[in-house]
Order: structure tokens, then sequence, then C-alpha cells
């Protein structure tokens, strides 16, 4: 009986032991089912935190290139609307274009969600007035073109003018000077000027005490520069005391335009092509001794001058 006991204990002993061990290998299994678990999950976990990063990553990266565009295409505006501003051209075209190159800025500045989509619509539109400006630039240049080959011309007009007006001066100089030679060379010269004491009976005498009239002879030359026809021969004598000898009824004539009296005068008819001798009677009384001046004028020039000595 005691070994029936026995062997009993033994395989009861032996199923717990069977189960425990059974029971181990369960928890062992669920163990490492855990981990398999945990390990997939962790690397899961990583696997979205690396997409995660590169995403976020991806959104800077493409938001950061946004902010570049906003950049760059409002630099290309203002540069826009500062070239329009310098082109200095009045008109309702370049007042709109300018006016959309401003209201872009704005819409551009105060755009809160950029994409690419909106980021392309703003670079067509700053395209299309980059194309407008370009085309008021190659107007401008060939008006630019076509101002410098009218300035051109017109300094060469302005030289040919200059050119003109001085050869039309010079001329005019030579005509002044040609009509100034002209009359001097008209003036009527007189030569062999003397003058003689007379007495009443109009004898001349050796002592100019005594005379009653003077004598002044004289030769007109010729001169076919010289107008012929009548002249007027005015004789003007200045005493030795330096007064001028005349008479009460001595009236003056006109020379280098202000009044001249004159001692007498003779009306005479000048042929231009040959000499003329004149003479021309000074009446008076108390005549003195000493050297006498005698000037002539016809047609309002001196035509000759002379000093006589008369005793």
């Amino acid at each position: 009986m005691s070994n029936q006991y026995n062997d009993y204990d033994n395989d009861t002993r032996y199923d717990d032991e069977y189960e425990y061990e059974d029971q181990q290998v369960v928890d062992n299994k669920a163990v490492r089912g855990y981990r398999i678990v945990i390990i997939i999950l962790a690397v899961i976990l990583v696997a979205l935190s690396v997409v995660y990063f590169n995403m976020h990553r991806e959104q800077q990266q493409e938001y950061a290139l946004l902010e570049q565009d906003r950049t760059r295409i409002q630099g290309d505006l203002d540069s826009l609307i500062v070239s329009f501003d310098d082109l200095q051209i009045k008109n309702d075209s370049m007042a709109a274009n300018l006016e959309e190159a401003n209201k872009l800025v704005d819409q551009l500045k105060n755009e809160r969600r950029l994409n690419y989509a909106k980021i392309r619509a703003y670079e067509k539109e700053v395209g299309t007035l980059k194309t407008i400006m370009q085309s008021y630039l190659r107007q401008i240049d060939s008006l630019n073109t076509v101002n410098k080959k009218l300035t051109k011309e017109n300094v060469n007009y302005k030289k040919q003018i200059s050119t003109e007006r001085l050869r039309a001066d010079m001329a005019e100089e030579r005509a002044v000077e040609l009509t100034n030679k002209v009359r001097v060379g008209s003036v009527i010269r007189v030569r062999s000027i003397g003058m003689e004491a007379l007495n009443a009976k109009s004898k001349p005498i050796t002592r100019v005490k005594g005379a009653a009239r003077l004598r002044v002879n004289c030769v007109i030359s010729a001169n076919e520069l010289a107008e012929p026809g009548n002249k007027t021969v005015y004789v003007c004598v200045t005493s030795p005391e330096g007064y001028l000898i005349s008479t009460p009824n001595a009236t003056s004539f006109t020379f280098e335009g202000e009044q001249k009296l004159y001692s007498s005068c003779r009306e005479v008819d000048y042929k231009a092509t040959q000499d003329l001798p004149v003479a021309i009677y000074i009446d008076g009384s108390n005549f003195t001794a000493g050297t006498y001046k005698v000037e002539i004028y016809i047609d309002g020039r001196l035509s000759g001058e002379s000093e006589v000595a008369l005793r």
C-alpha cells in the first residue's frame, strides 16, 4: 500500500511540475509576443516620426521657397513701379499699368496663404507688366534715336546757319567797308589853298592891315567817285587872334551832325571829271598881320585846310 501511495505521490508531483513548466512556457511566449509588438510599435513610431519630420521639413522648405518667390516678385514689382515712374510719360495706359503694379504689390504683401498656383499667377501678371515695360522702353529708345538724329541735324543746321550768318555778316562788313571806302573815296578834295589881301577895288595889296576884303583861292580836284552837280563851297577863316572871321548876316551849315558858322560861301557847278579853280571873297576890315587858318567844306565834309601868313 505504501508503495502505491508513494507512486501516486510521485505521479502527482511530476504532473504538477509538468503543469508549472507548461505555464512557464506559455508565459515566456506571451512576453516574447509583447516584446515583438512593442518593437513593431516602436519601429512604426520611429517611421512615423521620420515621415512627420520629413514632411515638416519639406513644408518648411516649401514655405521658405514660397517666401523667396514672394520677395522676388515683390522686388520685380517695386522695380517696375520705379521704372514706370522714371519714364515720366503721362498717358492713360501708363497710369493704368502703374496702378496695376501698385495693386499687385498690396495684394502680395497682404497674402497670407501662399501656394504655387498663386505664385505662378503673380509671376504671370508681373511677366505681362515686364513685357509692357519693355515695349515702352523700345518706343523710348526709338524716340531717343530719332531725337538724337534730329538733334544732330539741328546742330548741323545751326552750324550751317551760323556759317551762312557769318558769311552774311562778313559780306555786310565788306559792304560797309566798301561803302565807307567809296564814301571816303567820293569826298571832294580841295588843294592849292591860298589867300591874299585886296583893297576896295579888289586889287591885291602887300599889307593886310589896309585890306577891304580877303580872297581865298583853291582848286577843287576831279573825283569820278564823287557825285557831280551844284555844290556849295563853305570857307571858314580863323584870324591870328583865334576868332572866326564872319559877317553879321552869316549863317551856318551842317558838319558832322552839328551846326557850324562860316566866313563865306559860293555855289559851283562840279563836273567831277575835271579840276575846278575857285575864288571866294570875304568882306571885312581891321585885318591884322599874322597866320590865318583856312578850312573849306563841301557836302558837309572837310575837303581841305591850310594856314596862310599875311603881312
